[in-house]
């Protein structure tokens, strides 16, 4: 990986002000990015390295889908673990290229069916697959009757796809440590419940508090990160107050709850996973729930709490991630790039500050020693190269046709949402 290249003639947006750079050029030296900025002040004159014309072209950072769940099939949301793991994992291959190639060239993940995303993970990494960056996450952690319990005691065999069954402080720690031995990067575990689960509903908490305790504590020694599913506020300051990492969706905020949020904003990360939400109320009657059921009701309340939370949380400045539930059949995989659309929409952010939740932010979060995220010299060479302004139209992130290009660590995909030929070969 020591081929060195140039791009130049091309819209920079470096991800470290709100701003693009006009006539710009991008020197990338094996993975690791040289230059990135105006044309005018780059001064290498080599004639050994190979140029390329971007024709005006506006390049980003790659961007981190930060509520990943590659291992999901775009099943419904209460079939996450019917698809057999053979079948799974094919999918997941084929998930893994599609997030790529969306522009996201890193992904937290929120869960996985089975032991897919570590195989998946070191996989990617070995160089044998095409995909993001990946903190592999493993089966979710819940408790008796929790959301990911899905299987009435009758129903037997119950199927291991989807979660870790645990209650108890200790039986907790022997699943964290299993996830461990593993190869697990992130452990997922429900604090509270869903509108259309089985049983518990946003607010009912799973656990007590000595039990989340013991996971994040038991997970941080092994040197993983801890995300949860915490839709009310009580799950949320169990969270906060447990040490978790990451939170997904947070949608009912209370003044207790954003205070310790606050408190805490440097080392918490929080995001809405819109996504689910809205295409629920979408598509309910495709799903079989009629306009004025309890569910399409209560999703409608909790969207409109979401709206308010988030907008609470983004002016006392909470590190807001973006990533969306995606990998369900009514928000597959490839569509990620609709949670930008949803933030500047619902949540009064500028195109900018959508585009550092996916950028700037999303690579802090990822970790990787602050090398991702933003387009500077020293940083490693992942970037999108897109066909349109997305400071001027967020939806552009979402047209396939308009990514031209992405580069993770230094090497070029191109053409990998298409199903036909997915290394297809464009120019630039």
């Amino acid at each position: 990986m020591d081929k060195q290249k140039i791009f130049s003639n091309l819209n920079l947006f470096k991800g470290d002000s709100d701003t693009i750079c006009e006539d710009a050029s991008i020197w990338i030296d094996g993975n690791i990015i040289k230059y990135a900025g105006p044309s005018s002040e780059f001064t290498n004159t080599s004639h050994n390295i190979e140029r390329v014309d971007l024709g005006g072209k506006t390049v980003i950072p790659g961007m981190t889908e930060s509520h990943a769940h590659i291992s999901y099939t775009n099943n419904g949301p209460l079939e996450l673990d019917k698809t057999p793991i053979e079948e799974a994992m094919i999918k997941t291959v084929d998930n893994a290229r599609i997030m790529l190639g969306s522009g996201f060239t890193s992904a937290i993940s929120f869960g996985s069916v089975h032991r897919i995303d570590v195989f998946l993970r070191d996989a990617i990494n070995s160089g044998q697959i095409a995909g993001p960056r990946l903190l592999a996450g493993g089966r979710d952690i819940c408790a008796i009757g929790g959301n990911a319990d899905t299987y009435p005691d009758h129903a037997k065999p119950q199927t291991e796809g989807l979660a870790m069954i645990t209650d108890g402080p200790w039986e907790i720690r022997k699943a964290v440590r299993s996830l461990w031995k593993n190869g697990v990067d992130v452990v997922k575990v429900m604090i509270d419940g869903e509108l259309i689960s089985l049983q518990g509903r946003p607010g009912d908490l799973g656990y007590k508090d000595e039990e989340v305790e013991a996971l994040v504590d038991e997970a941080h020694r092994k040197k993983m990160k801890v995300a949860c599913h915490a839709r009310s506020a009580e799950a949320v300051k169990q969270a906060v107050r447990s040490g978790i990492d990451f939170i997904g969706h947070a949608n009912y905020i209370d003044s207790e709850a954003l205070d310790l949020l606050i408190e805490n904003k440097d080392r918490v990360y929080v995001g809405p996973a819109i996504a689910w939400e809205m295409a629920f109320l979408k598509n309910a009657e495709k799903m079989g729930y009629k306009s004025d059921s309890r569910e399409v009701i209560e999703y409608q309340k909790e969207l409109e709490e979401t709206i308010s939370s988030y907008k609470k949380m983004k002016e006392a400045g909470i590190k807001i991630l973006v990533g969306g539930d995606y990998g369900l059949d009514i928000a597959p995989h490839g569509t990620y790039a609709k949670d930008l659309e949803h933030y500047v929409n619902l949540f009064g952010f500028s195109n900018a500050e959508a585009l550092h939740s996916a950028t700037s932010l999303g690579g802090e979060a990822m970790g990787n020693d602050g090398l991702l995220g933003t387009l500077e010299e020293g940083k490693l060479a992942d970037l999108v190269i897109i066909d349109g302004n997305p400071l001027e139209d967020i939806t552009v992130l979402q047209d396939h046709k308009k990514i031209k290009a992405v580069m993770k660590d230094g090497l070029i995909y191109q053409g990998l949402t298409n199903k036909i030929n997915p290394y297809l070969n464009e120019n630039l």
